[in-house]
């Protein structure tokens, strides 16, 4: 007798019916795919995550064109968190547990991830992460996409150090898990190179900030004291456009003391009149200006698909576009989309990038990616003006704090460990060694 099956999903009653050999209608086997995406259409990180959105809702439109995924349409199944950390994490239960999404793209902020992260982890969901992070974290759930630490901050310090010569430092962001752990990195990273506390200089403000006369000021008269001054920038969100304009006002230009930043890309770039940070820098794994073929191609695609001659793209978008790609390939690859076969298909998975080169996914569930150092020109687009040789692979924990530099990650069989201690000979779990803030 078949026991009843009221209670449970279609897609469960469909492959629970195929296991006791009862035929099940084509339409119940051929259901679409569910995406969720979970990015911030509201609040304080719209002006970055909106168009995260729209790229995952194109990506998923080109993929139904080429014929879908295992003969599946795929369906966009979005929610806004609205720039609330607590949301994020009752949006991705509902697209995980109500909605029963098989992936999910979504988040910007660390802290909005750390919110989701015990979410996908109980659930045992999928998330693709496709922004720049702090590091110091590893999850068998989590896929990330952006740049670790060593592929943007210790690169960008090292080009400030070594191309420009800067001797002092101020460290500023906003004030949440991502800025502070990075800086603390890179406050471990400068020591390390001679540079002296008294040389280092941190400030936080929170989300939104707009008053930002005194701030300048205060970086204005630190890097008047006859040394070499640049700012390492991980100021997020909307409070990018009123600290450039106070730049501006005070008359603080590239050639004094220059900015690197490490959230702020052609979008955001949208907002701002550009013409007095000509010279001011920033630490990506792409640019717009990048000349490959098929960085034209997508930003052709982008265009046709906003209706928007005036669109550009950036980092974040180029990472989505590698981590929906892979996780396709490892959907074909599985011949499934259930989660357990995924993880283990993904492993290896190389795809193109948009910078002419591939991106591989690691055993640490980070990529390989180029860094690139971009300078601002006055139409809104960055000039590469470096770049590392080839791609470099991200690290999961940094090699210069204390609680993690004997930590290693490999979700690969038998190991499965997200910070293994290869000094103790024994793994501790998925999350952090040691929690930041997080506010």
């Amino acid at each position: 007798m078949i026991p009843s099956f009221a209670s449970r999903s279609p897609r469960w009653l469909a492959a629970s019916l195929l296991s006791l050999g009862v035929a099940v209608p084509a339409m119940a086997q051929e259901d679409p795919i569910k995406v969720g995406i979970l990015h911030s259409l509201s609040g304080t990180m719209a002006i970055s995550e909106t168009v995260l959105k729209d790229t995952v809702e194109m990506l998923i439109e080109q993929q139904n064109a080429d014929g879908g995924l295992l003969g599946r349409q795929l369906e966009a199944v979005v929610v806004d968190p609205a720039s609330d950390w607590p949301l994020f994490a009752e949006k991705a239960r509902e697209l995980l547990a109500q909605e029963e999404v098989d992936v999910i793209f979504g988040n910007w902020t660390s802290v909005s991830r750390k919110s989701v992260l015990p979410v996908v982890e109980e659930l045992n969901g999928l998330l693709f992460y496709p922004v720049q992070y702090e590091g110091e974290e590893s999850s068998e759930n989590v896929f990330y996409t952006g740049a670790a630490p060593n592929q943007q901050a210790i690169p960008a310090v090292n080009y400030l150090m070594n191309n420009i010569g800067v001797e002092r430092w101020v460290l500023a962001g906003t004030d949440y898990v991502y800025p502070r752990t990075t800086n603390k990195i890179l406050d471990a990273y400068l020591k390390s190179h001679g540079v002296a506390d008294a040389d280092i200089m941190i400030n936080y403000t929170p989300f939104g900030h707009s008053d930002w006369q005194n701030i300048v000021s205060e970086i204005k008269a630190f890097g008047s004291e006859g040394k070499k001054t640049a700012v390492v920038s991980t100021i997020n969100g909307d409070a990018n456009v009123p600290f450039y304009r106070e730049l501006g006002n005070q008359g603080i230009d590239a050639a004094d003391i220059p900015v690197v930043a490490f959230s702020v890309g052609e979008q955001e770039l949208t907002g701002i009149d550009t013409a007095p940070l000509v010279g001011h820098l920033a630490a990506w794994n792409y640019f717009m200006s990048v000349d490959t073929d098929a960085n034209y191609d997508f930003i052709d695609a982008w265009i046709e698909y906003t209706g928007d001659d005036m669109a550009v793209t950036n980092d974040p978008m180029e990472a989505h576009y590698i981590g929906f790609n892979m996780w396709a390939e490892a959907v074909r690859k599985a011949g499934t989309t259930e989660v357990d076969e995924v993880k283990d298909a993904i492993i290896g998975v190389s795809v193109p990038n948009l910078t002419g080169g591939y991106a591989a996914m690691m055993p640490n569930h980070h990529i390989t990616k180029p860094v690139l150092i971009g300078e601002i020109q006055d139409n809104g687009q960055f000039s590469i003006v470096w770049e590392t040789p080839s791609t470099v692979a991200g690290d999961a924990w940094s090699d210069y704090l204390e609680g993690s530099k004997d930590l290693i990650s490999d979700w690969r069989k038998p190991m499965e460990c997200g910070n293994y201690n290869v000094v103790r000979g024994s793994c501790g779990g998925s999350q952090a060694a040691e929690e930041a803030p997080a506010e």
